[in-house]
């Protein structure tokens, strides 16, 4: 299941620059990723500081 990001994402974008398909742009008040593209990688879940990508 592709990943999504929760209320705890506070914006820093560190999760966008290393999606490997570009699956991760930033939304309103909070990233998001775009499930058809995602390919459940778990690259945004290591890099966030604050743990808001999870696995849906």
């Amino acid at each position: 299941m592709a990943y999504v990001i929760g209320d705890e994402c506070i914006s820093c974008g560190s999760c966008e620059g290393e999606c490997p398909v570009g699956a991760i742009h930033e939304g309103d008040g909070k990233y998001e990723i775009d499930p058809e593209k995602c390919t459940e990688c778990g690259t945004c879940a290591g890099v966030c500081p604050v743990g808001a990508p999870k696995q849906a």
